[in-house]
């Protein structure tokens, strides 16, 4: 029997009605795996091949053949608008089903939710932070709503493997397991994945089963890309244009020449097409979309140009993703990482990225934007470069994140590769966090009873009983947790602040915000109360402040004409993988000239490798920079490039990364290059003692409750989990 013969009538009649003319490889793929095994599903694709629907029409085939006796599906997110958006799409696909379809998160209908406590059925929608708050809060609820849950669907897993909100929602559906005793399968769904063994891995923890992860061949497809140059002089020069008889045409002396063109070039290329354009920053995708704004008010163009970022409301990011889906006017909308993530925008004429994507997965998530329904997929990246005419330093006219970026394009393009997401083993402030949520939900528990249901949670079985039990006399000596008189450990007084807070159910950092609102109406969240007068930017437009409730975190503004910028303190974060360092030195070796570079990206390209190929940087790993500075081009990734900084400081000798996502390190050191040179040798041969590592007073290691977690715990994480002597062994040229 043939796969579309085996799906339920209702299925059946949507996929008529809706003038489908076959299912996709992976659809097929998906039917046979969850009709045909117990096992768990990963499908991985490309944007728009329908993977969402080749999870749900086995699965809700499966549910309305043999009815759950409680909510059989649990279909969770990790965005709102996400759970949004999907829960239009199935309302109008369970039409005919008598299958319920609930969403639970902040914003959903309490209604609907208190319907489903009392009957619980069907699919439920949620987030990790819901899905944990009913265990804290609904513990009785959650037996009886789970007690027949047949499968979970991670959607975006890539996105969970990458954050510590993945590791929080492994534990959650683990603790939910222990409580009802049920073992649902797990479908896991990604457009972006670099190891797929990795991503097995990540969906079966705590499962026991196996992951079928069915390759299916989507055809090769055509892709558009350009990439194009624009350059700000730092030194007045003279670049005055003149006719034949010498009269000045234009003058563009110095300034910002560069910046004015590419605002000209990014308005006369997004005219009249449907775009995304994706910055790295909120503060630059601001000040790009109020420029492109003022050049259309100038030109009586309309005001097509829309922002959408996590600092933006609610409320205005969806008024913008409905107007991109209803495809009736041509919808240019700034973005960071919120529109990578899969929110249904319909057809999109092409996407522009400015400077260089954050990693080939980010690349590939936002390539997979556009190309839908059968267009060709068109990708326009551009540069503005702030250039010194004389630099003093040698390697300074360099510019790392131009050849990053033909780097990442030429590693997915051409050898279909994504970097492996690393997995984090010692997530001390998760593990502070589920420690607290069991307390919580379970109220006094034994030391041993606490250690056996937070240490046996397949996340944190790299953590040793001693360290726990470290974390937890911690705990006590802070008033996170105290004792009863018969040995029972409770939240303390100090911890009841913490978990009794709204904003303890999330695990990631966020800054205090303040909210901005002209009049009633709320247009996003800045992270610094500008002063009355002060004039902003925020959702592509500017504003100007009227008012501050500091109490209350509320900054009333008026809307006002012209160009403001705003300024965020929480940069964008980066790890450059081995093979994305080697792809960039391969590319200095190369003659190649590559076919979607600009002529100006074409000849920069020349310049750049005159100035490596000169200076020494792709054939020896120590190259004089001056008489006691060195650069040390190992041609290793941001870990093993750290690790080697550390084990330098280690021998005493002064180390520094110029920028986070540099690729070389900038020695001081006052013998020859070639002592420094076998010391390096020296090291990759030797194995450091990470004891003694004079890693810095406050480790570098983001994580919400770290504060909680001792000093020393928070050292090892950093050595175990961000630095990587092996890999600096296997992988140095020398």
């Amino acid at each position: 029997m043939d796969v579309f013969s085996r799906l339920a009538p209702f299925i059946q009649d949507f996929i008529y009605q809706n003038h489908w003319e076959e299912l996709h490889g992976n659809q097929v793929a998906a039917c046979e795996v969850i009709f045909d095994t117990d096992e768990n599903l990963l499908l991985s694709s490309g944007t728009a091949t329908g993977k969402t629907e080749a999870a749900f029409l086995p699965v809700l085939t499966e549910l309305y053949q043999n009815p759950s006796r409680s909510v059989g599906v649990l279909y969770i997110s990790p965005l709102k608008a996400l759970i949004n958006d999907q829960f239009k799409r199935l309302e109008q696909l369970l039409l005919d089903s008598h299958i319920p379809v609930t969403k639970w998160h902040g914003d959903a209908s309490v209604t609907q939710k208190n319907r489903l406590l009392k009957h619980p059925e069907g699919i439920l929608q949620i987030t990790p932070e819901s899905l944990e708050s009913l265990l804290i809060h609904k513990r009785g609820a959650c037996l009886t709503m789970f007690s027949d849950l047949r499968f979970v669907i991670i959607d975006e897993v890539h996105y969970f493997m990458r954050d510590d909100r993945g590791i929080q929602l492994l534990c959650v559906l683990e603790r939910l397991k222990q409580l009802t005793g049920v073992n649902p399968r797990r479908i896991g769904l990604s457009a972006t994945l670099g190891d797929v063994s990795l991503a097995e891995q990540w969906l079966n923890t705590g499962t026991g089963r196996i992951c079928e992860s069915p390759v299916t061949e989507e055809g090769k497809k055509r892709i558009g890309l350009h990439v194009e140059r624009f350059v700000n002089y730092a030194d007045k020069r003279d670049v005055i244009e003149r006719d034949a008889l010498g009269n000045v045409i234009q003058d563009n002396s110095g300034g910002d020449m560069g910046n004015r063109e590419h605002y000209e070039y990014l308005f006369q290329h997004t005219l009249d097409k449907k775009t995304i354009i994706f910055a790295n920053s909120r503060e630059e995708i601001e000040l790009v979309m109020a420029n492109l704004r003022e050049i259309a008010l100038r030109k009586k163009a309309p005001d097509v140009y829309r922002v959408h970022h996590g600092n933006v409301s609610a409320l205005l990011r969806e008024s913008t993703e409905d107007e991109m889906k209803s495809g009736d006017e041509k919808i240019v909308t700034g973005a960071t990482v919120t529109l990578e993530l899969g929110i249904d925008i319909g057809s999109l004429d092409q996407a522009v990225q400015i400077g260089a994507p954050l990693s080939v997965s980010s690349f590939a998530q936002r390539l997979g934007r556009c190309g839908r329904r059968g267009q060709i997929p068109q990708l326009l990246f551009t540069f503005v470069e702030d250039l010194k005419v004389n630099s003093s330093d040698e390697l300074g006219p360099i510019n790392w994140e131009f050849l990053r970026t033909i780097a990442i394009i030429e590693l997915y393009i051409r050898d279909h590769w994504i970097e492996p997401i690393p997995p984090k083993h010692h997530a001390y402030n998760l593990l502070y966090h589920q420690t607290m949520s069991c307390l919580k939900s379970n109220g006094e528990m034994s030391p041993a009873g606490l250690a056996q249901a937070v240490l046996s949670l397949e996340p944190f079985r790299y953590i040793s009983q001693v360290d726990y039990r470290y974390l937890l006399r911690h705990l006590l000596e802070i008033q996170q947790l105290e004792r009863t008189e018969n040995g029972g450990l409770l939240i303390g007084r100090e911890g009841e602040k913490v978990v009794n807070s709204y904003k303890f159910l999330t695990v990631f950092l966020a800054p205090e915000y303040f909210l901005v609102k002209d009049g009633n109406r709320a247009i996003g969240t800045v992270d610094k109360p500008y002063p009355v007068g002060v004039r902003f930017a925020l959702a592509g437009m500017s504003w100007e402040t009227v008012d501050i409730n500091v109490k209350s975190k509320v900054i009333f503004v008026k809307r006002v004409r012209g160009i403001s910028v705003v300024d965020w303190d929480v940069d964008f974060d980066v790890e450059l993988h081995t093979v994305l360092v080697r792809k960039i030195r391969s590319v200095l070796e190369s003659d190649d000239s590559y076919l979607y570079l600009s002529e100006r990206c074409r000849e920069r390209l020349s310049e750049i490798r005159y100035i490596a190929r000169n200076s020494g940087i792709l054939h020896q790993p120590v190259t004089p920079l001056s008489d006691k500075k060195y650069a040390v081009f190992p041609w290793v990734g941001t870990r093993q490039l750290f690790s080697l900084h550390y084990a330098l400081l280690q021998r005493k000798i002064r180390s520094r990364l110029l920028w986070r996502s540099c690729i070389y390190l900038e020695v001081v050191f006052g013998g020859s290059g070639e002592e420094l040179e076998n010391i390096i040798k020296d090291i990759v041969r030797s194995d450091p003692d990470p004891d003694t590592l004079p890693l810095p007073d406050k480790i570098q290691v983001r994580g919400k409750y770290n504060e909680f977690v001792p000093a020393e715990l928070l050292r090892k994480q950093f050595v175990e989990d961000y630095l990587d002597f092996e890999g600096l062994r296997e992988n140095i040229i020398l």
